[in-house]
């Protein structure tokens, strides 16, 4: 309230908080920097990561600040006008500035990249250590028997159209760390089984022990999912593969790599202490953000084999970070170093509607999003009227109550896994917390027409078919921020909560859950490492500035069978112009150590 100067203009203008405003002041009267410009710096670098970017472009934050291509928070910026008649710094001048600061000096607390990207020292740290240490492991490969490759090859991947996944597999063979990509139902998840058998089986042949397989995802509910969809794709494998991949089972990253009860940064395995394991595979590699990631490189030992696993069309991490995108557009596919990247294209899970509409929202397409949309079929729904108006309203209500009466009554039933399978038949995924199509209203909205419906006051927030969401890591209860629940009847008629996480089906008092939320609709960030038989997609108003393709493409690759999109055909223009940006300079250091060229067409940073 009582800043003054430039960090005032721009708290008043809405693009710095308090926060921002009181780190940058405490940093620089600390280091005795008078000059307001590098305060505004700091200031900017700390805004940063709030939205994501691991630090700013001091060259093109402006311009990107006002055209909405920097990932923000979920609140209105300034007006355009209103940003550019800031007493913004001219660039040159601005970066001479921060070159003669003493926050540059020994020891740091700025870093200058590419001498445009300014970062706070830690994120400076992090970035240069993953970039060193993924290029860092590729050597001593495991020698491999290549006609063994080649018979296992033709064996695990026996399924017609499987020669993408046998050419991934291939790749990853051949190197300790692979980044697997592609999209929903292109055989991610195929190749993963299939190439751990073929790895087992080559050690088996070279006379060394079984390899130690670990399996991990960020969240509880993309672990669970994890673990499900390999064991499927084992038990489709022969006798001999099947008993060289017994007992696998997924977890957490946190829980990977153990946690610490006396800090949430640090974990028991680290460069001093490796994880004991010979093949690592991490899912949903999209929602690591950069600080796990440089956790989990330093704790891998050299010679492990690494598999990241991901979309890099998905959003990225709530933390700070744009992992997976950067090692896809830093190496290039391929380069000296000889880190290649694993592509899969061909999607086998969607039918080609909702496949056409998730490649033209990918793309940017916004005509041919449209005419997918108006196309519709049993797959693809479109209400074209903005969430909040009374129609939709309506039509919500129509859709939601019955599917919540269901959950009811699966959960009134006492049967957990009845009322867990019911909880994953639908989703309602806003993109705003706050708001007449964020979540909370929804959530409010479904809790009083079901109070109408059923006749029951409820004074508790506990009640019978509550859906929540676990929004915290609690390693006492074995629970992890994602893991999804739903609250059933017990044996003495007591409710209980039953939550699907990485450990299977576990049931807990009410009275023990603390950081949970109610889940009748969720944001669009949650949803990821989730799916849903069938899900509705509530679009933000087109001057959102969470409104991105990144966001909707999130929201559709949620459905296995049907997708619902609710919004205007400018809410949907608006969201497939927009990219969700996030400022980072991992892509940059990884192409100059491989000799690879950006993907063309990105943004500056």
């Amino acid at each position: 309230m009582g800043a003054g100067g430039v960090l005032g203009a721009f708290n008043r203008a809405g693009v710095l908080e308090a926060a921002d405003v009181h780190v940058a002041a405490r940093i620089t009267d600390r280091a005795g920097e008078p000059d307001a410009t590098v305060a505004l710096a700091v200031a900017l670098a700390v805004r940063a990561l709030r939205g994501g970017s691991v630090c700013v472009d001091l060259t093109t934050v402006r311009d990107e600040l006002a055209s909405g291509e920097v990932a923000g928070e979920d609140t209105a910026e300034a007006d355009d006008e209103r940003l550019r008649a800031l007493p913004w710094p001219e660039p040159g001048a601005w970066l001479d500035a921060l070159r003669r600061s003493p926050l540059l000096g020994s020891p740091a607390v700025l870093r200058l990249y590419r001498d445009r990207l300014l970062y706070l020292d830690r994120y400076w740290r992090e970035e240069q250590q993953v970039c060193a240490d993924l290029l860092g492991r590729n050597v001593g490969v495991a020698p491999v028997d290549e006609p063994v490759l080649e018979d296992g090859l033709r064996r695990v991947f026996h399924r017609p159209g499987s020669e993408e996944q046998r050419s991934a597999a291939r790749i990853a063979v051949a190197q300790n760390t692979t980044v697997l990509t592609g999209g929903p139902g292109t055989g991610k998840t195929t190749t993963v089984a299939g190439l751990l058998a073929l790895l087992a089986e080559q050690a088996e042949l070279a006379g060394r022990r079984r390899p130690r397989i670990a399996l991990a995802a960020p969240t509880g509910k993309a672990a669970a999912r994890l673990g499900e969809a390999v064991h499927r794709e084992v038990e489709d494998l022969g006798a001999a593969d099947r008993a060289r991949l017994a007992g696998l089972q997924a977890v957490t990253l946190h829980r990977l790599l153990g946690w610490r009860p006396d800090t949430s940064a640090r974990f028991r395995h680290h460069r001093g202490n490796h994880l004991p394991h010979d093949v690592i595979v991490v899912d949903e590699t999209s929602m690591v953000s950069l600080t796990m990631m440089a956790r989990l490189l330093e704790a891998v030992r050299p010679e492990c084999r690494l598999l990241l696993v991901g979309d890099p069309d998905q959003l990225t991490s709530v933390d700070a970070g744009a992992v997976l995108a950067d090692l896809v557009d830093g190496l290039g596919g391929a380069g000296r170093r000889g880190l290649r990247v694993a592509g899969l294209a061909t999607s086998h899970r969607f039918g080609e509607t909702i496949g056409e509409l998730a490649d033209a929202v990918r793309t940017g397409d916004g005509e041919r999003a449209i005419a997918a949309l108006d196309a519709g079929g049993p797959h693809i729904e479109f209400v074209d009227a903005p969430a909040e108006s009374a129609e939709v309203t309506e039509m919500m209500r129509d859709i939601l109550v019955p599917k919540a009466l269901r959950l009811r009554a699966a959960a009134a039933g006492g049967d957990p896994a009845s009322a867990l399978a019911t909880l994953d038949h639908h989703r309602l995924l806003c993109a705003h917390r706050e708001g007449p199509a964020g979540v909370r209203h929804w959530n409010r909205r479904l809790e009083q027409w079901l109070r109408e419906e059923t006749g029951e006051a409820r004074w508790n927030q506990w009640y019978l078919g509550r859906p929540v969401l676990v929004t915290a890591n609690d390693y006492g209860l074995g629970l992890y921020n994602g893991d999804a629940g739903v609250t059933v009847r017990g044996d003495g008629g007591e409710l209980r909560v039953v939550i699907a996480g990485a450990d299977g089906v576990r049931d807990f008092a009410t009275s023990r859950l603390a950081e949970v939320e109610t889940m009748h609709a969720m944001t669009i960030h949650k949803s990821q490492g989730s799916q849903a038989d069938e899900v509705t997609v509530l679009l933000p108003p087109r001057e959102s500035r969470l409104a991105s393709r990144e966001l909707f493409y999130t929201a559709l690759t949620r459905a296995r069978s049907k997708v619902r999109v609710v919004g205007s055909r400018d809410e949907v223009r608006a969201a497939l112009a927009r990219r969700a940006v996030r400022a980072t300079g991992l892509r940059y250091r990884l192409a100059e150590e491989v000799g690879a060229a950006p993907r063309p067409g990105l943004p500056s940073t």
